[in-house]
């Protein structure tokens, strides 16, 4: 039951109380890049989670069963930026094969996921303590939090999304059209997500 809700507490975490792009401000450049249309927005949101997922099973056998039996975990960020950079190529010459659109709908952004700063936080972070148990991050926690910290960007990518799709249709002053406006949108999108600091007492509690 507490492994259970120690999930539970680490995917509401990633998903809302410290989302990646609207809590914690990383990753935000595919966010304004790529967040004009929906469906590249849901496109990159998806290659996200996907690597944030495989990158965090990844680092955390390596850190585990490679790094710190041999005592060299002071090559973790070489390490890491590897394993994140093979993952993104991979995920680029699978999505080239099978999704030439979407493909070409992302453009520079694609490649650009391998210097993602959001990506390589949460593999740091599963390296840690995990806050809720005071031990370090098992395998599945770590999983479960690469997960949820993807969605948690889909999530924002795919809102920002609808918003600038919204805008294109509404009058805005030339001063305020493009960029302008959809860093203000996105400052009043993380002022709505700060409402879901409330949560944390509830996630601290473990729901109780």
């Amino acid at each position: 039951m507490n492994s259970f809700m120690s999930i539970v507490q680490i995917a509401l975490a990633a998903v809302l109380i410290q989302n990646f792009v609207l809590a914690r401000f990383l990753g935000l450049c595919p966010f304004f890049g790529v967040s004009k249309k929906l469906s590249s927005a849901t496109g990159m949101g998806m290659a996200v989670v996907f690597v944030m997922t495989i990158a965090s099973m990844f680092t955390w056998v390596v850190e585990r069963y490679i790094l710190v039996p041999f005592d060299i975990r002071y090559l973790e960020i070489i390490v890491f930026i590897l394993i994140i950079a093979s993952l993104v190529q991979l995920l680029e010459l699978i999505m080239r094969k099978f999704t030439p659109s979407l493909y070409e709908s992302l453009g520079i952004y694609l490649p650009l996921i391998s210097t993602n700063c959001a990506l390589f936080a949460v593999v740091i972070i599963n390296t840690g303590t995990n806050q809720f148990t005071g031990r370090p991050f098992t395998f599945i926690e770590s999983t479960i939090n690469g997960t949820a910290s993807g969605i948690g960007f889909l999530i924002a990518l795919v809102l920002m999304a609808g918003i600038r799709e919204k805008l294109e249709l509404a009058d805005v002053p030339k001063t305020l059209d493009g960029l302008p406006i959809a860093f203000i949108s996105a400052g009043l999108m993380a002022l709505a997500f700060l409402g879901f600091s409330g949560l944390s007492f509830f996630a601290a509690s473990g729901g109780q």
